[in-house]
């Protein structure tokens, strides 16, 4: 397992699952087309051997151009055969990589995800998985060819004359001083090229992302110049390194194939001498005018080669990565919607963020979360929803720990919708759609849906209604706009468990009276959990916890709360200023 893990090419072998026997077709179809390629050369040096002796004989001749012609075809159908295979199971290969690494993301703890820049995570899955498709396609049938030709070569040269066949390897060790020379300092510098390609892409979304905050504050020059720097400093560690390698790299490429200068002169005082005939030299000439040439073909891929550990390590922090523990199938069900946090405990890393959690949330009830910005509360929501794991402590729907439930039954059973909603680049229709598991939800359905949350109006106001595409992130509508599409995907979801994390954030208070009583209606024996910053929206709750430090501060009704005079109360009052105010300000 550890030598596997530490073989790049043995892990990528080992992704390809059924499709290995089509390596393994493009190895022996790569052998099959070495030999077709070098056959040749023996019959051109029979025809040079029938010349020199001044053979007339036309029909010779003939025989030996048609087998060469034959063995050339040969030689082409065979490669494009093993280069054809290589490639179909190289795609599979990149297939299976990308959905491994998506259906990772999908059950990394959400902590996890985003604590890795989107640049970086969109690099890996994208470019840096389908930058594998040269190295492993090409590399097998490469090396078969690149490979088993010279040796071949070299054994036949050997068998002619070994004098020859050492004069013919006298450039190799020369060639290759110098593309070690052209070597030195690899790892060094891939490295600062990866690290200066993932800023640069880390910056590129970054500025993309707040081009609306950069114009809108001014900060265009500032925020250039970090993606300029970051656009100079990846294009330096290219250059910088070609600089390194470049003479290095024109005198490995100039004297490794010139094996002409050896065997020319050596072979010639040996012809003179009598120690080999013309018609032998002639075929050593043939077989070696072109010996090196497969050879350095091979070592062009050794960039590629030498890469695929860092991509490999790069896509394997994906695939391997930890994901939330949960069985493959639902073996004690929930009895109802109770949801019990039974001391639950859990952090970012080394810090924690929540401190012995306890509360019980009975079906059908309507709880809301409060408390000051950053105390815990969408935290504990999303724990709930399964977006993460407890440190320690636990959670339990309906009787059974969460940890015990597959993540599809938890999504099944909990709809989650929080401040930031994310809407896909499709229709209205489509993003509202996907509140149904399988997706079939008739239009009819959707759009009773969008009535009941408050937004068909708005919706028919769009340029194409309910076909109107959204835009990336839904970018063609307003932060309220978006929040009230999420909310009707969430009710036509039907879900037992209903958790809204600031969902009326960006909604006007007209509308968001309109949303608070259309959810009030869908939300019947259902459990409904509510994060809100507006505390008006939340005073006929069953039972408010009172999140503060990551603690339960308080609990109770909005009145008992409030005669208590405690923590609620002065978050009570400062909402009620902050309403006069705006009142007042209006």
């Amino acid at each position: 397992m550890e030598k596997d893990k530490n073989n790049a090419f043995g892990w990528l072998l080992s992704q390809s699952g059924s499709r290995k026997t089509k390596f393994t077709a493009s190895v022996i179809l790569a052998a099959l087309s070495t030999i077709c390629g070098i056959v040749p050369y023996y019959f051109v040096a029979k025809i040079v051997k029938l010349l020199l002796e001044g053979s007339s004989d036309k029909g010779s001749y003939i025989l030996n151009c048609m087998i060469i012609l034959l063995l050339w075809l040969g030689h082409a159908l065979f490669h494009a055969l093993s280069t054809a295979n290589s490639h179909l199971a190289t795609f599979h290969v990149l297939a299976v990589l990308r959905k491994k690494a998506l259906d990772k993301l999908a059950k990394m703890p959400l902590g996890d995800v985003i604590s890795q820049p989107s640049g970086s995570l969109k690099n890996i899955i994208v470019e840096r998985i389908d930058s594998i498709e040269t190295t492993l396609a090409h590399i097998l049938p490469e090396f078969t060819t690149g490979i088993g030709a010279p040796v071949i070569v070299m054994i036949y040269v050997f068998i002619i004359s070994w004098k020859l066949g050492l004069a013919a390897l006298i450039t190799l060790p020369l060639g290759a001083l110098c593309y070690m020379l052209m070597m030195f300092g690899y790892e060094e510098n891939y490295k600062r090229c990866v690290k200066a390609t993932k800023e640069l892409n880390d910056v590129s979304m970054e500025y993309i992302n707040g081009i609306e905050v950069i114009k809108v504050f001014g900060k265009s020059e500032s925020s250039y110049e970090k993606f300029a720097s970051a656009a100079e400093e990846s294009a330096a560690s290219f250059v910088d390194w070609m600089r390194k390698c470049s003479l290095h790299m024109t005198f490995a490429m100039s004297i490794m194939p010139a094996t002409m200068l050896s065997v020319l002169p050596i072979g010639g005082i040996m012809a003179i001498h009598g120690t080999i005939t013309p018609t032998d030299f002639i075929t050593v000439i043939i077989m070696t005018v072109g010996l090196i040439e497969p050879l350095i073909n091979v070592m062009s891929y050794s960039d590629d080669i030498a890469q695929m550990s860092t991509i490999v390590g790069e896509v394997r922090t994906i695939i391997d990565a930890p994901v939330m523990e949960r069985p493959d199938a639902l073996t004690e069900k929930p009895q109802n919607s109770d949801i019990v946090l039974d001391d639950v405990h859990f952090g970012y890393g080394d810090k924690e963020i929540l401190h012995g959690v306890s509360m019980t949330i009975k079906t059908g009830e309507f709880i809301a979360l409060a408390g000051p910005s950053g105390s815990g509360k969408s935290t504990i929501a999303r724990l709930i929803a399964g977006l993460w794991d407890v440190g320690s402590g636990s959670i339990s729907l309906g009787g059974v720990d969460i940890r015990k439930i597959p993540l599809e039954d938890q999504a099944d059973r909990i709809a989650y919708v929080s401040q930031d909603n994310y809407l896909f680049d499709l229709s209205v229709r489509d993003n509202i759609r996907m509140g149904r598991t399988d997706g079939r939800a008739t239009d009819e359905e959707v759009e009773n849906a969008a009535r009941q949350s408050g937004c068909h109006d708005f919706i028919m106001g769009l340029e194409k209604g309910y076909d109107t595409i959204v835009g990336n992130s839904g970018g063609h509508l307003s932060g309220g706009e978006r929040q009230r599409i999420a909310i009707a995907r969430a009710m036509l979801k039907n879900a037992d468990v209903i958790i809204l994390d600031e969902a009326t954030a960006y909604t006007d208070p007209e509308n968001e009276a309109v949303i608070q009583e259309s959810v009030a209606k869908l939300v019947k024996g259902k459990t409904l959990i509510v994060i809100a910053h507006r505390l008006s929206t939340i005073k006929d709750a069953d039972c408010i916890y009172v999140i503060k430090d990551g603690a339960v501060a308080e609990q109770g009704t909005h009145q008992q709360l409030l005669d208590r005079h405690s923590v609620y109360e002065k978050m009570w009052k400062a909402h009620i200023a902050s309403k006069d105010g705006g009142a007042g300000n209006d």
